[in-house]
């Protein structure tokens, strides 16, 4: 799993649709994920941080029902992507009672944010969905693979009988 953070909020240039960017920690690559336009407003009051409404929305809702119950959102997961539709779960906890809740990516990453809690996306998710932000590097480290493997000879794989017996 890959642990990802919100980059923010972006606009389909076509549809005008919103969609929320997640990049890893590296800022290499990019997951986009469509989302409505509620989800969108939850998600931009969290990074902005504004002052909660005067009467809780769905994720303050819900982040108050965690509170109540003295439940801890520990992460949110991005499991799968399937037809074109992302999906995730929350791992919540209660004790040493522990759940996994099916949740869609949009509500879940509301309510990661309101909770600090981490938003991980599986590897295969990443790789099937996410776009290069920086296409120059990905093309960098990859002349440099391609040149570590081109030097590379048989002999460099062959252990040496000179290490010490503390190093065994």
């Amino acid at each position: 799993m890959i642990e990802m953070r919100v980059a923010g909020i972006a606009l389909d240039a076509i549809t005008r649709s919103p969609i929320v960017l997640l990049k890893d920690g590296s800022d290499r690559r990019a997951l986009p994920i469509y989302i409505g336009q509620e989800q969108a407003k939850a998600i931009i009051g969290a990074l902005e941080r504004h002052n909660p409404p005067p009467r809780p929305l769905t994720h303050d809702l819900l982040n108050n029902l965690l509170e109540t119950w003295e439940m801890q959102l520990d992460r949110v997961i991005i499991h799968s992507l399937q037809d074109n539709t992302f999906y995730a779960v929350l791992c919540i906890h209660q004790g040493e009672i522990k759940k996994e809740i099916d949740c869609r990516p949009s509500d879940a990453i509301a309510l990661a944010l309101r909770t600090n809690s981490p938003i991980w996306v599986m590897e295969e998710v990443v790789a099937d969905a996410s776009i290069p932000v920086d296409r120059e590097a990905d093309e960098e480290e990859r002349k440099a693979f391609r040149d570590f493997i081109s030097n590379l000879r048989p002999e460099d794989f062959i252990e040496r009988g000179t290490s010490s017996s503390s190093e065994q």
